[in-house]
């Protein structure tokens, strides 16, 4: 008699123990993961496989799912199911090198699509921002940016035209700031950063492809030219699971 063909791993029942079963279900998934029995850009089993196999409800399921999406171990298509998570993209936000430099140089595939552009009135907070009369015209971009074919962030960019006349007329899917320095002599010497979590919305969630409401991070970039003039103000919305910002900091070890 032939020996019986080992049992997929989601066919074992979950032995919950202490835990929330769930998060026994969280646990076994990862698991799976960290052992690489399940590798990069690897689908899941479906929701209903899983369910039958660790005789679980649909909606303790679905929970820790939830739970590993937002551990950023896995991730959606939609209408394809879940599939193991890249490794996240190393960002380090005092750096001068842009978003194409600093993917290809940890031997990632970058891409960025122009998905609009435009000219906008500019609002109260941008006529002050840029020093503008207010509803002046400014040129607005929004770009999609993917790494190795999986869309991780939206970016809007806002440009003044009086710095860069004509700007909407060049082709902007690769570098704005090789674009601003060749064409219009603008350069970058300073850029002052802000971060922080948010949930990916509207239009940014259905470009991402995320169900609304889904964590990213929220990035926001003014650059300043050597005259300390706003080169460009730029709005990023990450997916959470895409990027990890790490900061290296010299520290003066001189007596106080």
């Amino acid at each position: 008699m032939a020996p019986r063909a080992p049992q997929p791993w989601w066919r074992d029942m979950v032995e919950t123990g202490d835990h929330l079963q769930y998060i026994a279900v969280r646990n076994r998934v990862a698991a799976q993961i960290f052992a690489s029995t399940l590798r990069v850009g690897d689908r899941l089993p479906s929701e209903r496989q899983l369910e039958e196999g660790f005789g679980a409800a649909r909606g303790t399921i679905r929970e820790a799912l939830n739970q590993l999406e937002a551990e950023g171990l896995i991730y959606r298509r939609d209408r394809s199911g879940w599939y193991v998570s890249p490794p996240p993209i190393v960002y380090d936000p005092t750096r001068w090198e842009g978003f194409m430099g600093y993917v290809e140089a940890q031997g990632r595939t970058p891409k960025t699509e122009t998905l609009s552009k435009q000219e906008i009135p500019a609002t109260p907070y941008l006529a002050g921002l840029f020093g503008v009369a207010l509803e002046s015209p400014l040129f607005a971009i929004r770009r999609l940016r993917s790494i190795d074919g999986r869309a991780v962030l939206v970016e809007r960019i806002i440009v003044d035209p009086a710095m860069a006349p004509g700007l909407l007329e060049h082709s902007l899917d690769l570098s704005l700031t090789s674009v601003l320095k060749s064409h219009y002599g603008v350069s970058v010497s300073r850029n002052k950063v802000s971060m922080k979590p948010f949930a990916l919305l509207g239009d940014d969630a259905e470009t991402l492809r995320v169900r609304s409401g889904a964590p990213g991070l929220s990035v926001i970039r003014v650059s300043f030219d050597p005259a300390g003039r706003i080169v460009e103000y730029d709005e990023e919305s990450w997916r959470h699971d895409s990027v990890t910002v790490c900061v290296d900091i010299r520290v003066n070890m001189g007596s106080e």
